[in-house]
């Protein structure tokens, strides 16, 4: 990772102290090594302007000594410099190169001793250089022309008695009669360059330290706050509503802060108020889902009332035939008894009566199954009990008290019915009522001398699938299009003409379903029919609201 992105990932206040703290330091390197060279060409310089001093010095009054080689003279000018610690010798000499006087201990190589070379050409100036000794120690050595003033004569005066004529004029020019080397030690200036060197490093690293804890100082107080904010912030994602930013500035951090706290002023509010409502919600929830229970038995109860009531008249004739039919042979019999005495009763009479009783016997039969079906239809129930129930059978009950129906409608009902099919868990008079909705909506929609088909199988069980029964309504019918086909399971949609449906009976007929852990499927083509296949699970499982939804939603797509 690079240094920037390892920077980014370090804390707020981290991020504003090292980048001034690293500008501060570079500053003071900077700084202090400008420093450090000024200082120490400031000390070379005071050596050389010193040392300079000296030797022009020492050269003006060594003028006498070398021109008369006085070498007492020259020894006591050369005591001057006893007090110099700086000075490590001092040499004088004339032109020819023999030493006059000396001072010190010199151990510089015996080239040095050539003060002429040092001095170069120039007979007036002072020259400079810089060796090593060796010791290793750094001298400067200074040289510097000794001269004396000569009086120039021309050639057109040389014969006159000079001082006769004072008209004559005088001139007079510098002549070289020796030279002058003085040695300097920079031990000194070494050690005051040291020492200067340690106090601007004291000080730079003083200067850096304390601009690094002012810098820290200044960001602490500007990201503290910020810190506190963060602290708080995390505490409030964790829901803990309770603590408050701290902060008493009249900036805009302060200003934050108390923007904060009203946040979590109202925060806190907020949850209360929705504490609250969840404490009762629960009481709602259950208040709610029982009105919903009642509602739905009642929109169940009012969709069986619809149906008995388009069934009404066909029932009302299939109980009109085995009645007249049973008060016919009681009548007959009745007028039979009355007219044949006991004496004279034959075995021909007696087989007569048995037929006709035999006769009433099964059209009773007949109307009590009528009835009982229909009390099983139209039973209403707050609580739904499941049963072991025979699909078949339940089909067969539904078909005897909507057949008569279907005869009116001149539409015929073709009954395929699988023998063996496993029972199911279920309620028998939901199931008839989804049965019956569907094979009324099957006959509205066919047109008369057309067939209504009913078909029953059974789907095995395989792997983690338990088996389910499938019941297919087709019709032959108009059909319906793909745009009303997503919507035939929603709540008051229907394609009848107005006072022939509510819209309620397929939204009702999934529902039921539903409840029983199935699903109804729909498939319809236009001008060619329409089928709805029920499935029941043989196994029933309670779906969760969300397979429900996702069951719902594939329905109507």
């Amino acid at each position: 990772m690079s240094l920037f992105g390892r920077l980014i990932q370090v804390n707020l206040r981290t991020r504003f102290v090292l980048p001034i703290s690293a500008m501060v330091v570079v500053s003071m390197l900077i700084t202090s090594g400008y420093l450090l060279k000024r200082q120490d060409d400031g000390f070379r310089r005071e050596l050389e302007t010193s040392g300079k001093t000296m030797i022009q010095m020492l050269a003006m009054n060594a003028e006498s000594g070398v021109l008369f080689e006085s070498t007492h003279e020259l020894e006591d000018l050369l005591q001057v410099l006893a007090p110099f610690e700086t000075v490590e010798f001092a040499i004088v000499i004339n032109l020819a190169g023999d030493v006059l006087s000396r001072t010190g201990n010199c151990a510089i190589s015996p080239t040095v001793w050539k003060v002429r070379d040092l001095a170069g050409d120039q007979q007036v100036e002072t020259a400079k250089s810089y060796v090593t000794d060796s010791s290793g120690q750094g001298i400067l050595i200074l040289t510097a022309p000794v001269l004396t003033q000569r009086e120039r004569i021309s050639r057109e005066n040389l014969g006159i008695t000079s001082g006769l004529d004072k008209s004559i004029p005088y001139s007079y020019e510098p002549e070289l009669i020796g030279y002058i080397a003085l040695g300097l030690s920079e031990e000194s200036v070494n050690r005051s360059i040291a020492e200067g060197r340690i106090v601007v490093i004291v000080l730079a690293l003083l200067i850096v330290l304390t601009s690094i804890i002012l810098v820290t100082f200044i960001v602490s107080a500007i990201t503290n706050p910020v810190t506190e904010l963060v602290k708080v912030t995390d505490q409030i994602s964790h829901g803990d509503l309770s603590r408050k930013v701290e902060i008493n500035r009249n900036d805009e951090i302060g200003h934050l802060a108390k923007t904060f706290n009203k946040m979590i002023e109202s925060l806190k509010q907020s949850r209360d108020e929705i504490e609250q409502y969840n404490r009762t919600l629960e009481e709602k929830i259950i208040e709610r889902t029982r009105q919903l229970e009642e509602a739905q038995a009642q929109l169940i109860q009012s969709e069986k009332m619809g149906a008995i009531g388009q069934l009404a008249a066909g029932v009302a004739h299939e109980l009109n035939n085995p009645l007249g039919g049973i008060l016919g042979y009681a009548q007959f019999t009745l007028e039979k008894l009355s007219k044949n005495v006991p004496e004279k009763t034959t075995t021909k009479d007696i087989a007569s009566y048995v037929k006709y009783v035999s006769d009433i016997e099964a059209q009773a039969r007949r109307c009590k199954t009528i009835v009982q079906n229909l009390l099983k239809f139209s039973r209403s129930s707050r609580t739904v009990d499941f049963e072991e129930i025979e699909v078949n059978r339940a089909i067969e009950e539904t078909i005897s008290f909507v057949e008569h129906q279907l005869r009116i409608n001149q539409v015929e009902l073709i009954v395929s019915l699988t023998p063996g099919i496993p029972t199911i868990q279920g309620n028998i008079g939901q199931l008839q009522q989804v049965f019956t909705n569907l094979i009324i909506n099957a006959m509205h929609a066919s047109e008369k001398g057309t067939a209504i088909e009913i078909v029953s199988r059974y789907s095995p069980a395989v792997g983690e699938f338990g088996g389910a029964v499938e019941l297919l309504f087709i019709d032959h019918g108009h059909g319906v299009s793909a745009e009303n086909l997503k919507k035939i399971f929603e709540p008051f949609f229907t394609t009848k003409e107005v006072g022939k449906g509510t819209g309620l009976g397929l939204s009702v007929s999934y529902g039921i379903i539903r409840d029983h852990g199935g699903e109804i499927l729909v498939k319809s083509e236009v001008s060619e029919g329409t089928t709805f296949t029920v499935v029941l699970p043989v196994q029933r499982s309670p779906r969760s609201s969300d397979t429900v939804r996702e069951s719902e939603t594939s329905l109507r797509g």
